[in-house]
């Protein structure tokens, strides 16, 4: 496959203009795929920029997990995961979720998503509540004027709440061992939600 001289100056370009960047792990790379290109060796020249995307993207992702909250008094937390693959899926989707536990078994599991198939679901059940109606462990829910759902049967100590924020991004929180929803709202109450939105939806 040809390489055009203007797409490798674009990614370059981009590479560039990516955050912080670290000197040793990317801009060498980068000059290295420069040096590659010049002398003719295009696949080189690829791979290496391939390889300078990866380390921004990881700088991203870990930048992303920070928003996710730390855990609250009493509880303790896994460390913050990203499912996505690196930040190359904003484009497809990105989950970002962190596993909470308190120390009787309760647990909190938190899940950011953009671009998630569950919006066209969660927006159909919305503007439609005899899809939710059907389901008798299963209720409208609101929090902090973001719509979404909540979903509990009766004498289970498993909850899971579901939010809308915009009308890109899904809030997910799912506990289990719990005796009701308010651990899950409190690790919502520590969520950014603007600034969620903001990172993951643009």
């Amino acid at each position: 496959m040809m390489i055009r001289r203007p797409t490798l100056i674009a990614l370059a370009a981009t590479l560039c203009l990516s955050g912080q960047l670290r000197a040793d792990e990317v801009t060498d790379q980068m000059e290295a795929a420069k040096k590659a290109y010049e002398s003719g060796e295009l696949r080189t020249a690829v791979e290496t920029l391939n390889f300078a995307v990866a380390k921004i993207q990881e700088q991203m992702t870990a930048t992303l997990l920070k928003l996710l909250p730390e855990p609250l008094d009493g509880w303790l937390g896994d460390e913050p995961q990203s499912q996505s693959g690196g930040m190359a899926a904003m484009i497809t989707g990105t989950t970002l979720s962190r596993r909470y536990a308190r120390e009787d078994g309760a647990e909190v599991t938190l899940s950011l998503m953009a671009d998630s198939p569950l919006m066209p679901m969660l927006t159909m059940a919305m503007s439609m509540p005899f899809v939710m109606q059907s389901n008798q462990d299963m209720k409208t829910y609101s929090f902090k004027g973001h719509r979404g759902m909540l979903e509990h049967a009766a004498n289970s100590e498993d909850y899971e709440i579901t939010l809308m924020v915009g009308n890109r991004l899904v809030i997910q929180g799912k506990g289990s061992r719990l005796a009701d929803s308010q651990p899950i709202e409190a690790y919502f109450e520590q969520l950014d939600m603007d600034a969620i939105q903001a990172a993951l939806t643009k």
